[in-house]
């Protein structure tokens, strides 16, 4: 049986040798944004990494996790999930292995993150975490009432 880390390793060393790869995604970290579970992500090989872009990246020198860039100060890189209300995590440049590009469904229909429009949401939604927890609340009982019955 194939783990997780032999599927990020592959990932990645697809990613470097230029390839695009399809992603699975799990977990809510990253709501509204990317679904886990339901959506996967396009990662592409880093070029220049800039705030506001989801990446893959080893944070803490213990993980791999799909979040968005919040800062960048010299080397270093601190990446915080949309749908985390006050944990972010830390990482060096060289540690983001992709950038994700897309958000794919089950459908295979694709939405770009790189969308003024979508950047957009995704700046204000950083400015929006002091009541981020309201919204995500909102999110998930609409979810709720609307996609699970």
């Amino acid at each position: 049986m194939i783990d997780d880390a032999q599927i990020i390793a592959e990932a990645i060393r697809l990613v470097d040798d230029g390839v695009s790869v399809t992603f699975p995604v799990a977990g809510r970290s990253m709501l509204p944004f990317i679904v886990g579970g339901k959506e996967s992500v396009v990662l592409v090989k880093p070029e220049a990494v800039k705030v506001g872009d989801i990446v893959l990246a080893f944070v803490d020198g213990s993980r791999y996790v799909v979040h968005r860039v919040i800062r960048i100060e010299g080397d270093a890189v601190t990446v915080m999930g949309d749908g985390n209300l006050v944990g972010v995590e830390r990482c060096k440049v060289a540690d983001v292995r992709a950038i994700a590009t897309h958000a794919v469904n089950a459908r295979g229909k694709r939405r770009s993150f790189g969308n003024p429009l979508r950047r957009a949401a995704a700046w204000v939604w950083v400015r929006l975490r002091p009541v981020r927890k309201w919204l995500l609340l909102a999110y998930r009982v609409y979810e709720k009432v609307f996609y699970e019955n």
